[in-house]
């Protein structure tokens, strides 16, 4: 409190009022998570040869590397996620954390251009999946505590619409730079990406540290920042409430129940002190949404797996052609992203997944005409390039429902039990998790894509990521949004406490 006076009374921060503008937050965050994607993705189409011209990797064993590879900073990331949300709820700013994953991000990327060996390679891939983990955990929640959860959906659907960008059009931008100037200039674009990333961490000012200087009382949302779940949450839910508040609400005799069953009762052991978010997973609700991450990063990893060699093997394709592919899938994801983020604020978060990945289902069964050469030359090539472009739709559906859907459950746990979860809540825990599932993914699509290409076929690759598709948008109508299965693992989970 004494320091929270003191600070009160120093003069505010050079440029305070634009460095905490909630766009300027928001910029901060999506620069950081495009920073993420991008350099992940630039190396997609160089990968291949990369390992062959550089580390002279047999043709047959291609496939498998870049595979790995991508696996190996999924992997990290998972190891990663739950440590990077559990330091963010715990120190007094986000910011600290946030500008840290740098370090490690830079010292992959030095190693990614200069390294001569696989394992140099492997390690890089670590370190960069390392920094992924403190971006997507801290940036997430620090959109969270900007914009609040009624804004959330289409916040994040706008974000992820533009760093599709960083991982959809980076194999473009790596393909081509490549092909004209080799590995200097696809680093010197890596490098050129992480200053400005750097800058506008080290720039931006959270909104709660912003209101220490407010001379005038904080907007409900700053002030929430230092209080308890439940005071925070209650002003958060005013609005949020009041536009939710339908004649649904009415015929609900049970609303009470749901309630109560957000409510931790008893001590919580050991393990649940040190990690309250764990507490949350009573709700099948939860675990549901981040089912839903996994899925959508496993599709994703599946295109950057397979779309290079694929286009390699059939068309004949260099890196430079291969990587403009993406073009197909990122335009879709671009356009659509915030429309689809702003649907789910409107309708929810059931309609996203069900349609979404229903949508998908036919949509991947399809991408097996053009390695049955059903049509001959150009036109086998735009009919793959129209195929990607309606996974791109699909893929633009199932980007925001995951993320609002586990941050609505985690919000009524934070309300119904003020203080369990401390100060700033539980947010970056959650994310932390969403990060573990969806990089957990991100190193099961490029393996298990890889393994079904070399063992099936393209075609048969992606008829059984249909059927994971299928299954998805099932428990998605029955789960996601609490109806129509009740919100609880099992009805005898209601009876059982945290001790």
């Amino acid at each position: 409190m004494a320091s929270s006076k003191m600070e009160s009374h120093k003069s505010p921060p050079w440029a305070l009022h634009w460095r905490s503008n909630t766009l300027f937050i928001i910029a901060t965050v999506a620069i950081g998570l495009f920073t993420d994607l991008f350099l992940y993705g630039l190396v997609v189409p160089v990968l291949p040869f990369m390992l062959t011209n550089r580390l002279s990797i047999p043709e047959d064993e291609i496939q498998s590397y870049v595979s790995n590879l991508l696996a190996a900073y999924a992997g990290a990331s998972v190891v990663s996620s739950i440590p990077a949300g559990w330091i963010a709820d715990r120190t007094s700013s986000r910011q600290a954390p946030f500008l840290s994953g740098l370090a490690a991000l830079l010292a992959a990327t030095f190693m990614l251009a200069f390294g001569q060996s696989i394992a140099v390679l492997f390690v890089a891939r670590i370190l960069q999946g390392v920094s992924a983990a403190v971006v997507w955990t801290i940036g997430l929640a620090m959109i969270l505590d900007t914009v609040g959860p009624e804004n959330l959906g289409k916040v994040v659907g706008s974000i992820f619409s533009f760093i599709s960008v960083g991982e959809l059009m980076a194999p473009v931008i790596g393909g081509i730079l490549y092909q004209k100037t080799g590995y200097s200039g696809v680093f010197g674009v890596a490098a050129g990406v992480l200053g400005l990333d750097f800058l506008m961490r080290l720039a931006v000012v959270e909104k709660k540290t912003a209101a220490k200087y407010e001379s005038k009382p904080p907007s409900s949302f700053q002030d929430g920042q230092n209080t308890t779940g439940e005071q925070r949450d209650n002003r958060r839910d005013d609005r949020h409430d009041a536009e939710s508040a339908t004649e649904r609400d009415v015929l609900l005799p049970n609303k009470q129940d749901d309630d109560k069953f957000y409510k931790i009762h008893g001590e919580p052991n050991r393990i649940v002190r040190a990690l309250p978010i764990l507490a949350c997973f009573r709700s099948i609700r939860l675990v549901v949404a981040l089912i839903l991450a996994f899925v959508q990063a496993t599709l994703l990893a599946m295109f950057d797996a397979t779309i290079p060699t694929e286009a390699q093997s059939l068309f004949g394709f260099t890196s430079l052609r291969a990587g403009l592919l993406f073009i197909a899938l990122d335009v879709p994801y671009l356009v659509l992203g915030p429309v689809a983020g702003w649907a789910v604020d409107r309708y929810g978060t059931k309609p996203a997944a069900v349609i979404g990945f229903g949508y998908l289902v036919p949509v991947l069964i399809l991408l097996r005409l053009p390695s049955d050469h059903i049509l001959d030359g150009t036109g086998n090539i735009t009919l793959y390039c129209a195929l990607l472009a309606l996974n791109g739709v699909g893929l633009a559906i199932i980007g925001s429902p995951s993320v609002v859907e586990a941050s609505e459950v985690v919000r009524k746990f934070d309300k119904a039990n003020p203080g369990f979860f401390g100060a700033n809540g539980p947010y970056a825990q959650l994310y932390g998790f969403n990060s573990l599932f969806f990089c957990s993914g991100l190193t099961v699509g490029p393996i298990l894509a890889g393994v079904l290409r070399d063992e099936v076929g393209y075609g048969n690759m992606n008829l059984v990521f249909a059927i994971i598709a299928a299954c998805t948008a099932t428990i998605s109508l029955l789960v996601v949004g609490g109806k129509p299965w009740k919100d609880s693992v099992l009805p005898s989970l209601r009876r059982i406490d945290v001790r």
